[in-house]
């Protein structure tokens, strides 16, 4: 992503902060002094919530802000993991309110007060739902154009907002109409609802910073431009690495004929790590040379790649070279190994070699080095 499609970013997610925040005030003073004279606990909760809501599209605007600061001596990748930071205290913020309010809502169902209707809370109450659904579609959309984690967590919470005060709402109509005081359960079923979501929006915010596993649109746009390059006789080690919305830092081992020109191979590589630009990450290839004329090799390669398969159809191996020894000859490969499997490498090992052996064309060892399979 170039800077200035980084920078329209930012500003886009500023302006939707400061929709957030005035808008935020506005329902939130209606919605208290609604709560005051109906003497309402459910709608004065929903009035915190909205300044909350108030200071987390504040925290929004300021996440985008501080992601829009180029790298720097200390900070090489930049500061768009920003963003994340600011979807994880919007998230935390969620809770709060909802814990606040199930405390507030338990306290009214111990001690009951009536709750005074009026017209006006009900307008006010029914502009501040129609309000909060435009408020989630607005920012669900403009999550989906900038990509941003942040807005798509505050059109959560909007949804949410918009749920709690319908719930408020058909609470004073029931307790107007039927004399049944529910103000707190509603309110409590509400902060149910809301830590609940919470809870789920902290599981996806905080995954990116812990260095979740990235999405396959990149891997599948890399792999695509592979096949522009038939020269790479295999790839391995795919590492994304995500420093923020837009901006992520690949490195790629690729399996090249080791009798090309060395010269040739390195200035495709370097096309190939130019073109990776245009998709908004920094590329770094290794080149590995192999051998792909040895009959021998490449039926040695064949027995050892089946003997993985009958284990298990995920394995496979790549780096697959030999070097003759004293009486018998050694074998090197990678191999990808699944979660599951970790702890059967001797088993692997040997299966390997038994099937290697079974060739009887001299006797092998196998040096396997086991890597993490999400990188394969």
């Amino acid at each position: 992503m170039s800077q200035s499609n980084t920078e329209n970013r930012a500003d886009i997610g500023k302006k939707a902060g400061l929709i957030g925040v005035l808008t935020n005030i506005f329902l939130a003073t209606g919605k208290l002094i609604a709560g005051i004279v109906s003497k309402s606990t459910s709608i004065i909760a929903d009035a915190v919530n909205n300044f909350s809501d108030g200071i987390s599209f504040v925290i929004t605007m300021i996440g985008f802000k501080l992601s829009q600061k180029p790298a720097d001596a200390d900070h090489p990748y930049g500061h768009a993991r920003f963003e994340y930071v600011a979807s994880l205290i919007v998230s935390i913020v969620i809770m709060f309110v909802g814990f606040e309010l199930a405390k507030s809502s338990v306290e009214k169902i111990i001690s009951p007060q009536a709750v005074v209707f009026s017209m006006i809370t009900v307008v006010i109450l029914a502009v501040s739902i129609l309000v909060k659904i435009g408020l989630c579609v607005y920012n669900a959309k403009t999550a989906k154009k900038i990509h941003s984690a942040t807005l798509k967590a505050t059109a959560a919470d909007c949804r949410n907002d918009a749920i709690v005060t319908l719930v408020i709402l058909a609470a004073n109509l029931l307790e107007h109409f039927t004399g049944l005081s529910v103000d707190g359960y509603a309110g409590l079923f509400v902060a149910a609802f809301i830590l609940f979501s919470g809870i789920m929006l902290v599981r996806e915010t905080s995954s990116p910073i812990l260095g979740k596993k990235n999405d396959d649109t990149l891997k599948s746009a890399i792999l695509k431009k592979l096949e522009e390059y038939p020269i790479v006789v295999g790839y391995h080690d795919l590492m994304i690495h995500d420093y923020g919305p837009g901006i992520s830092f690949c490195s790629i081992h690729f399996e090249v004929d080791k009798n090309l020109d060395p010269l040739y191979v390195h200035e495709l590589i370097d096309k190939f790590e130019r073109e990776m630009s245009a998709y908004g990450t920094h590329m770094t290839v290794h080149y590995d040379p192999v051998v792909i004329d040895s009959p021998e090799l490449n039926r040695w390669k064949r027995t050892a790649v089946n003997a993985l398969l009958e284990r298990d159809s995920r394995l496979s191996l790549h780096d697959f070279r030999s070097i003759p020894c004293d009486g018998f000859t050694k074998v090197f490969f990678d191999v990808p190994l699944p979660e599951d499997l970790q702890g059967k490498e001797s088993e692997l090992k040997a299966i390997v070699e038994e099937k290697l052996n079974g060739l009887n064309e001299c006797k092998f060892q196998a040096e396997i080095s086991f890597e993490s399979y999400a990188f394969n």
